[in-house]
């Protein structure tokens, strides 16, 4: 069942852009919506970590959780979701701690919340 879909995606590259108005609307810069099926979605995402380089994504969808939705971030984040009990929320990390990337950042990358569990 097709859902809504909403990726930003920063200082990635052209080619990657291009891929995603494939699929989904481009409705500012870097700002992606679409409704597309949780295949599309998830092939998308694939797409988006293994070309994303230097820049940033972050992709929101529906779920049947409490918050009705769930995320997944990649690339350079100083923005980290956390896992409570089954409710993300955001910790920040400090400028002076460095961004946070997929090596120091255990089970971030390309996950949800239900998945890191």
């Amino acid at each position: 069942m097709a859902s809504m879909t909403v990726l930003a995606a920063t200082a990635v590259p052209d080619h990657l852009r291009g891929a995603l108005t494939r699929w989904l609307l481009e409705v500012t810069p870097e700002l992606y919506v679409g409704t597309v099926s949780a295949r599309v979605r998830d092939e998308l995402w694939a797409s988006v970590t293994a070309c994303i380089d230097d820049g940033t994504a972050v992709l929101a969808y529906p779920s049947d959780n409490e918050q009705g939705f769930e995320f997944r971030t990649a690339g350079h984040q100083r923005r980290i979701p956390q896992d409570f009990d089954g409710l993300t929320l955001i910790a920040f990390r400090s400028k002076s701690q460095g961004m946070a990337t997929p090596s120091n950042v255990a089970g971030q990358e390309g996950s949800s919340p239900r998945e890191r569990r």
